[in-house]
């Protein structure tokens, strides 16, 4: 850990407060890896260790339970791989001990990933039934042959049917996971998933660019996708024909109806808390009686993460190596490389309340930030310019290079 922790509870008495915490569960199986995916994932093979990957779930939980410091959960996410792997039956218990542990708020949003197959849409009812309120389906593309570019096991119908049984299953908050950008994808061929989506009326939709990452297969024999200048003109039309369908953007790449934007994500780019547990997990904690910000992660390896020694009392959590306390210089521009991915930005207080600095970190760097009209005048919110919104990564580089 780095040795900043002093010097920022000395700055930040009576600023740095504890925000609202929520927690991510990371299910690090699926069928099989899909060609662009960088996140840890992992074929699942013949069978899963699905009861010792829940019983050492809830010993990672129990291990950071003193960092909830009284606090009950507002939002769980269930990400992977593919969390719909697991049986319902799974997923209750690790909600189960979710609540004993930590605690849940009356209006707790619980989201699982789910992979559009008929072998997961089977289970729909029981993640309903054991309290999962929020479905994150994973569509991509509803053609075929985008389909089998992704290396994705589901057709475009089958897509349909998930969001169809989903809502006989009793859910009324669906997300839908789709990309654009594809392999010579044209500007048609990208807004006619999107109205295939709108079709199916979900509450939300995900519509984010296909980017090719390193240690993926796309990496090593990179497909043909659009330019940059078709890439603009493909995103102009599919945010204007999601306005006009009634979803409005909130983050880059997350539009919904009104009122129903993932509170889960609004809490990561408000710089808020969450637990993570699950091989590979990350998580961000505020200790404001101690003056430190402090950003946690697990083992990658499932094998590795089924082996940790974790015991009750947060010691082996508290003493991990994979936990470091955030730099007081570095806390400027992680607020901001969070809060600038909303769209109407953070109240200008939240900064002071969530980094324990005074205003003043950002002051000096804002005037110019603004005579390039890419951010907007400091108060009553941090965000940035219409203009700068579509420029984040160059916001955040003039930031770092101001005097």
């Amino acid at each position: 850990m780095c040795g900043t922790g002093a010097a920022l509870a000395e700055d930040s008495t009576g600023l740095l407060e504890r925000p609202p915490l929520s927690l991510y569960v990371h299910i690090p199986w699926c069928v099989r890896k899909c060609p662009y995916c960088d996140f840890n994932s992992h074929a699942a093979g013949e069978s899963l260790p699905e009861a010792e990957y829940v019983a050492q779930l809830h010993r990672d939980l129990r291990s950071q339970q003193p960092w909830a410091q009284g606090r009950r959960l507002q939002s769980i996410f269930f990400g992977g791989g593919t969390p719909s792997l697991f049986s319902p039956q799974a997923i209750g218990a690790i909600l189960a001990m979710a609540e004993e542990e930590i605690g849940f708020a009356d209006d707790i949003e619980i989201t699982l990933e789910a992979n559009p197959g008929t072998f997961e849409q089977a289970k729909f009812a029981g993640y309903r039934a054991a309290g999962v309120n929020r479905l994150s389906i994973g569509v991509q593309s509803f053609d075929t042959q985008q389909l089998d570019n992704l290396g994705r096991i589901h057709s475009g119908a089958e897509a349909e049917g998930a969001l169809e049984m989903a809502r006989r299953a009793g859910f009324d908050n669906i997300n839908l996971d789709l990309m654009h950008g594809l392999p010579q994808q044209s500007e048609e061929e990208a807004l006619a998933d999107l109205r295939r989506a709108v079709s199916l009326a979900p509450e939300h939709i995900s519509w984010y660019q296909l980017t090719i990452e390193p240690n993926t297969a796309f990496y090593s024999a990179p497909p043909v996708v659009p330019g940059p200048a078709h890439i603009v003109s493909m995103q102009g039309s599919g945010r204007e024909y999601l306005a006009l369908q009634g979803y409005g953007r909130y983050e880059v790449s997350a539009y919904s109806r009104p009122g129903l934007e993932s509170r889960h994500n609004l809490n990561y780019w408000a710089f808020g808390d969450y637990l993570g547990i699950g091989a590979g997990a990350h998580g961000k904690v505020t200790l404001p009686g101690e003056g430190r910000i402090l950003r946690t992660r697990r083992t990658r390896a499932p094998r590795h993460y089924l082996a940790l020694p974790l015991a009750a009392g947060g010691q082996d959590a508290l003493e991990s190596p994979l936990v470091n306390e955030v730099a007081t210089e570095e806390l400027p521009l992680e607020f901001l490389m969070n809060a600038l991915r909303l769209v109407r930005g953070v109240p200008v207080g939240v900064f002071s309340a969530r980094t324990g600095l005074p205003l003043q970190a950002l002051e000096r760097q804002w005037p110019t930030l603004e005579q390039l009209q890419l951010v907007q005048p400091l108060g009553p919110r941090i965000a940035a310019s219409s203009f700068g919104f579509d420029y984040l990564d160059e916001i955040l580089q003039r930031f770092l290079e101001q005097p």
